[in-house]
């Protein structure tokens, strides 16, 4: 290769390929796009992804007639940041929200892709979970049936009457397109509860009455990493005398076996909740002429531990925590269907990408990067590595930080504790070797040699986030 043509593609690599971000030509037609988010959905918990007990028909029809992202992550594994990372293609280091009650500046919010999308022309409506700050940017949206806070699932319709949350965002999403003005683009983000727990309720998974009988005929198998070795292999710190709130949770969901097969069939039954709704938004865009120009992009805030380490929930730097599916089906693009791919993408890759498909400029201060050119080009220059963090400091609950990197399958992740800085503790995993994450290398030689290797790499992606 001659020298100078090296150095452009060297330079490009290095740069993480922003300057093709900003060039991707706008399409004659703006085509309508249609964002669903799960929270708490972890990345194998539909049969696309190899689980053979969970039924999810119309997400694994989604992803064959579209394109499937097998290696999708967020940069941060908690709902209210990682939302706030979705919309404004932004690190928590440059977005600023590390809690659950700072929303937006003004500013910021224009910046997001739903106001940028508005100021193009596009309808905008959310529905669901806003999960950002205690403040709801209501008169910002052309339809608003969004909540703060958590929700419940106990929810009632329009008559009154008491329905499902997930089946009531489904007769929100229909009352959204029946109001949309012919051949006006629009843009609708909806964020389900579900999978999410009702923490705290009994139950705290529940689900609608027609999945009742669903799974019930499945054992389903505790994972490996269920059994005990693998949460005492955490320090007394880090265990905080079981009150780590992993742990709790934990306690009252995966204790016993019984619980085991109560909380993971419920979360199961969640899920085809969801699937069943987006089956019949399918259904209606045929009917009401849309299907042809109509994008839906599917991924999830975070994953989600099923007992695995001894933990519930998320917040860590395991691939079950930070890995979370992702689909995006354009009907216009045929040569995406049925395509895949293992290249890391990240939550902060949706909002630049969904302005894209507008022929939005994106602007520079988003992080994220454009997935149509991966999408039209899987050769092209792509991220083999990326940055992850878990900052929060919640005063009322024992979480330890955590930060990460995880480059061409070798992962560090540093816990530690804000409140005593002594507290840290190490994992360094080679997920070629061992993809479940069983065996911590930090302490063996194999380990230590990985850690001198990523080290660097971690404190330059680290800076970068900002």
């Amino acid at each position: 290769m001659k020298p100078f043509l090296f150095l452009l593609v060297a330079g490009i690599v290095a740069i993480g390929f922003r300057p093709m971000d900003r060039c991707s030509a706008k399409l004659p037609t703006a085509p309508n796009i249609i964002f669903l988010l799960a929270d708490d959905q972890r990345w194998d918990a539909l049969g696309v992804a190899g689980n053979t007990i969970i039924q999810t028909p119309n997400l694994d029809r989604l992803a064959r007639d579209g394109f499937y992202f097998r290696r999708s992550y967020v940069t941060t594994p908690i709902c209210a940041i990682s939302r706030a990372s979705i919309f404004s293609g932004q690190y928590a280091r440059r977005h600023g929200i590390i809690d659950f009650a700072t929303p937006f500046t003004d500013s910021a919010l224009a910046n997001t892709y739903p106001m940028l999308l508005k100021k193009a022309g596009y309808r905008i409506g959310f529905i669901g979970k806003y999960g950002v700050g205690n403040k709801m940017p209501t008169e910002a949206y052309d339809y608003w049936r969004g909540f703060g806070g958590q929700g419940n699932y106990a929810a009632k319709d329009a008559q009154g009457q008491p329905i499902h949350l997930t089946d009531l965002m489904g007769q929100q999403m229909e009352e959204f397109l029946q109001a949309n003005p012919q051949g006006k683009p629009f843009c609708l983000s909806v964020s389900f509860k579900a999978p999410h727990a009702q923490d705290a309720a009994n139950p705290e998974f529940p689900y609608a009455d027609r999945f009742g009988k669903l799974y019930t005929d499945k054992t389903i198998k505790r994972p490996v990493l269920a059994q005990d070795k693998y949460y005492r292999q955490f320090p007394e710190w880090f265990r905080h005398n079981d009150k780590n709130e992993s742990r709790i949770r934990w306690s009252r969901r995966f204790a016993t076996d019984s619980l085991f097969q109560q909380t993971t069939k419920s979360y199961n039954r969640l899920i085809t909740g969801v699937d069943d709704v987006v089956g019949q938004l399918r259904r209606s865009l045929q009917q009401r002429g849309l299907s042809e120009n109509t994008i839906i992009v599917y991924t999830s805030d975070n994953g989600f531990y099923e007992g695995e380490y001894g933990f519930a929930d998320k917040w860590y730097g395991h691939e079950l925590s930070i890995r979370v599916p992702l689909i995006i089906y354009d009907p216009r693009q045929q040569a995406w269907h049925g395509r895949t791919t293992d290249q890391y993408t990240l939550n902060i890759d949706i909002a630049p990408t969904l302005l894209t498909f507008a022929g939005v400029s994106v602007p520079a201060r988003m992080q994220g990067h454009t997935l149509t050119q991966l999408m039209d080009t899987p050769a092209t220059p792509w991220r083999k590595e990326f940055y992850f963090e878990h900052p929060i400091n919640i005063p009322a609950v024992f979480i330890p930080q955590s930060e990460g990197v995880l480059s061409a399958d070798r992962k560090y992740v540093h816990y530690y504790n804000v409140r005593e800085p002594a507290d840290t503790y190490e994992e360094v995993y080679d997920l070629k070797a061992d993809p479940k994450e069983l065996v911590n290398l930090a302490a063996q030689p194999q380990g230590k040699a990985l850690k001198t290797t990523l080290l660097p790499i971690f404190e330059r992606l680290k800076e970068a986030a900002r």
